[in-house]
């Protein structure tokens, strides 16, 4: 087994604080700038699993860097360079406290939420007698809160202007950007023979002006469903052939885990370690129609970055 990045503890020059989020570990330098490293931790049902995947961070850092880079046209973002292969530098921004969740199908925990009766998500009508992994009429948003800890909570549009969370205006355009990110998304999904199905965005602002934070088209924030097959899996109500993080949630679920109170994380085996690194893999040379070329883990991968970092900051 190649090696894993779980945890980090860097000291930066500059450095103010960190924060270790479920995979993220983000460096505050000098209140300007972010040093973003994607870590191999992984998490279903806001639990951070006991094992790393190697090469995850790696293939979400990358994912994220080269679709932050094709959307510039659409809105800036807080990216500066990417000095490691696991590691992102950004513009320090006012992060708005809510998650832009942009569903085009009926499917995962939406559908769970519909089959369970509800009608709603999110302030969002959804019609009757849909089936799961419909394609909606219209992408329809769902945002969430951002937990510092715990489970984000669904919320609608109308609660967050009500709870002052973000301004009118603010909501409005971030809203219409979230339609063109996932247009976009969809659009290069469509040309690698994928469906983007749902995905979610973070904004902030620097200066006034709000810009992309965060990661954006990676395994981990969106879905991604085969084209081929897809019309013939849903006329005869199959599971649709999916590149996302679901297999993991399903595999979990199988195994009597859910991230409820009481129960047990089943074990991780090599075995299945292996098996997620390899789709997460897959997943890389789908989206983005490029070889995914491994960094040296055999390293200390946590060396590597420090002396990588240290070197980009100056």
């Amino acid at each position: 087994m190649a090696n894993a990045l779980v945890n980090t503890d860097f000291k930066f020059k500059g450095q103010k604080n960190v924060y270790h989020g479920k995979v993220r570990d983000v460096y505050n330098i000098n209140d300007s700038k972010l040093v973003m490293v994607a870590t191999d931790r992984i998490s279903a049902f806001d639990v951070i699993l006991p094992k790393g995947i190697p090469f995850k961070g790696q293939i979400l850092n990358q994912i994220a860097a080269k679709f932050l880079d094709e959307t510039k046209d659409i809105v800036e973002n807080w990216k500066i360079a990417t000095p490691d292969p696991m590691v992102t530098v950004g513009r320090k921004a006012e992060a708005f406290p809510v998650e832009m969740i942009i569903r085009g199908y009926l499917t995962g925990s939406s559908w769970r939420s519909y089959k369970a009766g509800a009608r709603q998500i999110c302030g969002v009508a959804i019609p009757e007698g849909m089936k799961e992994h419909q394609k909606f009429p219209t992408p329809i948003i769902t945002p969430t809160t951002k937990a510092a800890e715990g489970h984000d909570e669904d919320i609608s549009k109308e609660e967050i202007l009500k709870r002052g969370l973000i301004s009118k205006e603010d909501y409005e355009q971030i809203e219409q950007i979230t339609y063109k990110l996932f247009r976009r998304g969809s659009e290069i999904a469509a040309k690698r023979g994928l469906i983007l199905v749902d995905t979610k965005y973070e904004f902030g602002k620097i200066d006034g002006k709000i810009v992309l934070i965060d990661e954006i088209h990676t395994p981990d924030s969106s879905r991604y469903f085969y084209k081929e097959g897809y019309e013939e899996r849903f006329a005869k109500g199959e599971a649709q052939k999916q590149l996302s993080k679901e297999f993991v949630r399903e595999w979990l679920m199988a195994n009597g885990f859910q991230g409820k109170d009481g129960q047990k994380v089943p074990e991780m085996t090599d075995e299945i370690v292996e098996e997620i690194s390899n789709r997460y893999i897959e997943l890389y040379e789908n989206i983005t129609g490029e070889k995914f070329v491994k960094a040296d883990n055999s390293v200390d991968i946590a060396k590597r970055i420090e002396e990588n970092v240290s070197k980009f900051l100056g």
